[in-house]
């Protein structure tokens, strides 16, 4: 490509051609239409406008997959299948990286800066794991000092919750300071009213795209063939809220008022040179979840978050820490039968590492409020105060040295409207 070429992107981009993640965006010409788009470099490609541009398909995955770019959303594209996604895959790295497409490519890129974002796919259902040991143990440390950090079941099987898929919102939407239910120990009865502890969760989230049969569980190895991507998640958490209700049956308010999610999805593909083994385990998992088969495709991925606070770096998780795999995690959500459906999305739960730089959440960042966080300004937080923002960003490993970027999923606090 010619050096003037918005396709000549520089090694370090982290939207490379090695990338190439999907999202839906606008343009301020056009605010009513949204498009399928993928990321290369500082461009947008409108890809379905691609596919006009370059001509008739080459095979049937791309045919069937052609049809899927011209969607408002990625949902047509999720649900065809792994066949389709490599196929898709393959021509849009054509598309991207022959001169002779040049001419025809190149009038369907939009500056990134000129494109609004959207949610890029229909959420179906909504699952939350608690994927980290670290994590775990560490709320397990706060909660329950002098006894064992760990529940009895924690490494038997990934701890999760079904959540609320309507309150999913893309990078940059305001959340608002959620309301409910509050009771500190030394409080006679509770009291209703905003959330004085108001914490997030750093997670990476998989998308589903092909569904499966209810009654048929999916095994381990077959995963890959129903995750399409990984996107970046804020499990916001309204913790004081969360400490009174979620006993007995787990959280509830303190969760459902919003989680936010990156508007770029980063194919399963384009993560094959991050995949690594996951951390030893001292208790032999049930057959259903056991990946011990040296001869398998590890299913952890060496993926490092920042978390960013008003500017200020406060922590940098690794994913590759966390003891459960997304396999693992999708073995155990179907593992009694439950379907999935193309848009599902299940999350990692607060990705944390040993050290206290690494920890994903101000829950185990302030140890509970006890040891505030300095920030390099010279503010303190506990928990989040109104007009805090916080974006988390991520990269990974891509072939010859390069990174997979995942964008951001950012959001800024607001308060709750006074009536």
């Amino acid at each position: 490509m010619s050096a003037s070429s918005p396709l000549t992107v520089p090694d370090d981009s982290p939207f490379g051609v090695h990338n190439l993640p999907y999202g839906v965006f606008t343009t301020a010409d056009r605010p009513d239409r949204r498009r399928i788009g993928v990321a290369i470099g500082d461009h947008v490609l409108d890809a379905g406008a691609a596919a006009r541009a370059v001509g008739a398909p080459a095979g049937p995955g791309e045919s069937a997959g052609f049809e899927a770019l011209g969607a408002s959303s990625l949902n047509p594209l999720l649900a065809a299948g792994r066949p389709v996604w490599t196929a898709v895959r393959a021509a849009l790295t054509r598309w991207l990286t022959d001169d002779s497409l040049r001419a025809a490519v190149e009038p369907c890129l939009v500056p990134r800066a000129e494109v609004t974002l959207h949610l890029p796919f229909e959420v179906a259902d909504y699952v939350d794991f608690y994927a980290s040991e670290h994590h775990a143990t560490n709320l397990g440390k706060i909660f329950r000092p002098g006894s064992e950090p760990l529940t009895p079941n924690w490494k038997h099987l990934p701890i999760g919750y079904h959540g609320r898929s309507g309150t999913i919102v893309v990078s940059g939407t305001p959340v608002t300071r959620p309301s409910g239910q509050r009771k500190a120990p030394a409080d006679p009865v509770p009291v209703f009213g905003p959330s004085r502890r108001l914490d997030i969760e750093a997670e990476l989230g998989f998308v589903v795209g092909a569904p499966s049969e209810l009654g048929s569980p999916v095994a381990l190895a077959d995963a890959a063939e129903h995750v399409f991507g990984v996107c970046l998640v804020n499990d916001w958490s309204a913790r004081d809220l969360q400490a009174w209700e979620y006993v007995p049956l787990g959280p509830f308010l303190g969760k459902s008022f919003a989680t936010s999610v990156s508007p770029w999805i980063v194919p399963l593909d384009a993560l094959a040179q991050a995949r690594t083994t996951p951390p030893p385990r001292d208790v032999e998992p049930l057959p259903y979840l056991d990946d011990r088969d040296p001869a398998a495709e590890p299913s952890g991925f060496d993926i490092a978050l920042e978390v960013r606070l008003n500017g200020h770096v406060i922590s940098r998780p690794p994913f590759a820490a966390m003891y459960w795999t997304y396999a693992q995690m999708l073995a155990h959500l179907t593992a009694n039968g439950a379907s999935l459906r193309t848009g599902d999305l299940f999350a990692s739960g607060t990705i944390s590492g040993p050290e206290r730089e690494t920890r994903g959440a101000l829950i185990e960042l302030t140890w509970n409020g006890q040891d505030p966080l300095k920030l390099a300004d010279g503010s303190e937080r506990t928990f989040l105060e109104d007009g805090d923002e916080v974006v988390i960003t991520a990269t990974a490993p891509g072939p010859g040295g390069t990174r997979i970027g995942f964008g951001e999923v950012a959001g800024r606090i607001v308060p709750r409207p006074t009536t």
